[in-house]
């Protein structure tokens, strides 16, 4: 056994480094491989919010700030992030990949076949409880954070319990709650087809607003709005597009919502433009909407800067995920397309790149990218932790515990 240089005894480095064997690095590739890949990812790092129009960093005094407690843990912050901003068709394909790896790997690991079993089972049940944590559990989120505070950060589309598919409890109180810790200063209530006259009593003002379900449509209706017969609009598009004129008398602006407009109207968008919509989203973090093909979204772009309209990013929030993918950073006063800048966290804008059945590498791989040197650290100190405490040495049918870490720190070094 290696002594130290004086021949006081041994140190704990000398005990259990000279019994590691050479093999420790296999032991161990997991974590070998997923360090490296944190420390690989930062050569093709991004911006952790950039402009959906541009694509560029939004620059200025403009930051999305971590708080102490979502860096200190940002391996599963950043981990339940990255499962709330998936597309349908990715949530699918990674949930699928991930339970059969988790059920495989369980039934392979050593062990009598029993333990084996309950490990095929239990692992993948552990992974559907993270997901489950990332659409329920309230934790530490992101919050941006403006130099100017003239500035209006706004939401233009979000839903309480009023709206059929809304969560059980999701007040409007709430909907004010979830948005003000992330740096909103305002946010329209748009409830499927139930008129919201707007608040301020609560975190932050709530401003009024529906969404109207109309002929293949989810159309935005945006400030004071009255209640209205819809089927008078409803059943072609000849007797929807006066709704455009009946939401102007009332005051409102009318912003179509994706995915309907472009999966159901794209060849009447230029018809609508003309023919008095208001704007359209580009970015929408429901599953539904957040694969919004890119081409398309520039498509509605160049429209929209042709005839000046409002181009706006939708949390589309019914009460289930506690973090919004998008920003609106509103100009008191302009209208049109430079009314409003859409700034988006990047994997939200990734949705529509590559396959669908490879989301269960390409997801964590683009969450890796996108973080920033403190979270890296983060990650780095929480592998390391994890192996070193996986490396002690135990005795013969000892299970792991944390007494085996204060028993090896805390060895006397034996008398000469």
């Amino acid at each position: 056994m290696p002594v130290t240089p004086g021949g006081g005894g041994h140190t704990f480095c000398a005990i259990h480094v000279g019994n590691l064997p050479v093999r420790s690095v296999a032991r161990h590739l997991i974590a070998v491989l997923l360090a490296g890949a944190v420390l690989w990812s930062a050569r093709t790092a991004v911006p952790p919010l950039v402009d959906a129009v541009t694509g560029a960093a939004p620059g200025g005094d403009v930051e999305l700030v971590r708080p102490l407690g979502y860096v200190l843990a940002a391996p599963l912050s950043n981990v339940l992030d990255a499962l709330t901003f998936l597309s349908v068709a990715r949530a699918q394909a990674l949930v699928a990949t991930w339970l059969a790896v988790l059920a495989i790997a369980g039934a392979l690991r050593r062990g009598s076949r029993p333990r084996r079993l309950v490990r095929a089972v239990l692992w993948p049940l552990g992974f559907v409880a993270l997901a489950a944590a990332a659409v329920l559990l309230p934790r530490p989120v992101p919050r941006l954070f403006l130099g100017d505070p003239a500035a209006e950060v706004i939401d233009y589309h979000v839903h309480t319990r009023a709206s059929h598919d809304g969560r059980a409890g999701w007040t409007p109180a709430r909907v004010a709650w979830w948005h003000a810790r992330q740096g909103f200063t305002a946010t329209y209530i748009t409830d499927h087809n139930r008129v919201f006259s707007g608040s301020d009593d609560a975190a932050i003002p709530l401003l009024p607003g529906v969404e109207w379900s109309l002929h293949q449509l989810h159309l935005l209706a945006i400030g004071h709005v009255s209640d209205f017969d819809r089927a008078r609009y409803s059943g072609d598009v000849e007797r929807m597009m006066g709704v455009f004129d009946a939401l102007h008398r009332q005051g409102a602006l009318a912003i179509g919502s994706i995915p309907e407009y472009w999966r159901y109207h794209r060849e009447n968008l230029e018809r609508f433009a003309a023919g008095g919509m208001d704007g359209f989203e580009i970015v929408n973090c429901a599953p539904k909407a957040i694969g919004f093909d890119s081409a398309a979204r520039a498509g509605v772009v160049r429209l929209a800067r042709q005839h000046d309209l409002l181009l706006v990013g939708a949390s589309d929030s019914h009460g289930w995920g506690m973090v919004t993918c998008v920003w609106n950073l509103t100009v008191p006063g302009a209208r049109g397309v430079q009314a409003n800048r859409v700034l988006a966290r990047p994997l939200a804008l990734w949705q529509d790149r590559g396959p669908a059945w490879a989301a269960g590498l390409t997801q964590w791989w683009w969450m890796l990218r996108t973080l920033s040197w403190p979270e890296r650290i983060s990650w780095l100190t929480w592998i390391a932790l994890v192996t070193i405490y996986r490396m002690l040495p135990r005795r013969d049918g000892q299970a792991g515990g944390l007494g085996i870490l204060a028993r090896s720190l805390g060895r006397s070094r034996p008398t000469a």
